[in-house]
Formats: C-alpha cells, structure tokens, sequence
C-alpha cells in the first residue's frame, strides 16, 4: 500500500494540487483488502486494512488523533472498488503527509503559512468594475478588520497587484495566531495553499468564518468572471477537485477542535 501514496507525497506532500498532480501519474493498484476497521493504536486511531493498520511511504504508522477521522477514512477505503484511486481519497492521503512531514517540523510548516501573510489574496484588491470591488469588500473586509481589531495585525491593502510591503509587526501578530497541534496546523497549510490565503485560514480556525465563507471568499474574482463571462467546464472540475481537498481539511480541523 506505501507505493500507491508514494508518489502523491511528492517533494511538496502538503500541497493538494500537487500531491493531486502525483497522484494521476501512479499507477491503480487492485483493491487487495477485504474490509477496512477503525483501530485504536498508539497515539490514536488508525485504519486497519484486514487486521492491519496502514502505513506511509516512510512505513510510519498512520495514527489519528480523532476516531471520527479515522472512520471518515475507513469510509474511503470501504468506497474503493476493483483498484484504488488515491483521488477520491483526500482524507488518507491528507493523514499520511502530516504523519510523514508535518509531526516532527511542526515549526516549518507554521513558517510557511506565515509567507502567505506577506503577500495575502485579501490585500490586493480591484479597481473596477463597481460590483466586483463591493464583492471583494464584503467578503474580504470583516476578515482584514477582524485581524485587526482580535489579533492586532494591521495590514497594508492595495489596488492592483503591485506588491506592497507588508509591517513585520502585523506579520507577526498574526504568525502567532497559528496553532501549534500538527493536524491542526496541517489543515490550515492546505486550507491556506488552496485559497492563497493564511488570513481565511485564520479566520476558519478561531470561527469568524465558516467553510462555504471562506471557500466563497476565496473565489470572488473567479465567480465573478463565470457569471460574466460563462462557466468552462475544465476550470470547475479542476476547482472541485479543490474543494475536496479544502472539505477534508475542514473536517481534520474541526475533528481535531471537538477532541481538543
């Protein structure tokens, strides 16, 4: 089974679309199990594939720390059919990259979060037409205005895309809302990567927005050129394909909040 995920995990296991990429270029393997269980194990819960638990590339022993993301995970192995498409799997696939490379660098990935707070989607902003700059304001303000007034992170916004410096101290004021836990932290580098944005990250983890606001904030401009211009059926299989990979996160994150 460690082959199937290898080459999902990649050189940039946390990145979903990456790791979706990988994954397209490995070949299925037949479904070789019977039944998939919910196992409790050392720090944890694992899947047991017919008695025994998965493992990652590395050969670490996938441990969760909720049941209920373990059972989410039994529930794709159970949905897998002749071969098994690592695809339809982003609750496993997510599990082994933070098994893999999250648990011991917790702090890196932190770190990489924090890049995004520099050059953040919600600072850069249209300047025309009139309804998309009120759509941007009402899905993006009360999250720059919430950073402000809970964290004290002051940031600069712009019109355009000319890169605006951001101020270390609001940098660092947000950098120091982040998590700690590795799933945790983990959900939010997904959530974070698929949005392009660490400020919609934030805002989901402490509540001040929940999954569908922040996936629609994430998408004005997007949805605003679909309703002018039409929908292409390529870029919105490739964004459901995304939001799979956001669902999971927000799931782990959840999970990982109610057990806390």
């Amino acid at each position: 089974m460690r082959e199937l995920f290898e080459e999902a995990a990649g050189q940039s296991p946390l990145d979903p679309q990456e790791a979706a990429r990988r994954t397209t270029r490995t070949p299925q393997r037949k479904r070789f199990y019977a039944r998939a269980d919910v196992a409790e194990t050392r720090g944890g819960f694992a899947v047991a594939l017919d008695g025994r638990p998965i493992k990652t590339p590395s050969g670490r022993v996938v441990a969760v720390p909720s049941r209920t993301i373990a059972e989410t995970m039994v529930a794709e192995w159970e949905a897998q059919q002749e071969t098994i498409d690592p695809l339809t799997m982003p609750m496993t696939r997510f599990a082994n990259s933070v098994v893999d490379a999250v648990v011991d660098r917790v702090a890196a990935v932190r770190e990489d979060i924090a890049k995004y707070l520099r050059s953040d989607l919600l600072f850069y902003r249209a300047g025309h037409p009139e309804a998309l700059v009120t759509r941007e304001a009402r899905h993006w303000d009360p999250v720059v205005f919430w950073a402000a007034d809970a964290l004290g992170a002051h940031f600069i916004l712009a019109e355009g895309i000319m890169h605006v410096s951001q101020p270390e101290a609001a940098v660092a004021a947000a950098r120091e809302a982040l998590p700690s836990d590795p799933w945790a932290v983990a959900a939010l580098h997904v959530v974070t990567t698929l949005t392009g944005s660490a400020l919609l990250a934030l805002a989901l983890h402490a509540r001040v927005r929940d999954a569908e606001q922040v996936w629609a904030a994430a998408h004005v401009d997007e949805d605003f050129n679909a309703e002018q211009w039409g929908a292409d059926d390529e870029v919105a299989a490739r964004k459901a394909a995304r939001k799979r990979d956001f669902d999971a996160a927000v799931a782990i994150l959840r999970a990982v909040q109610a057990s806390g």
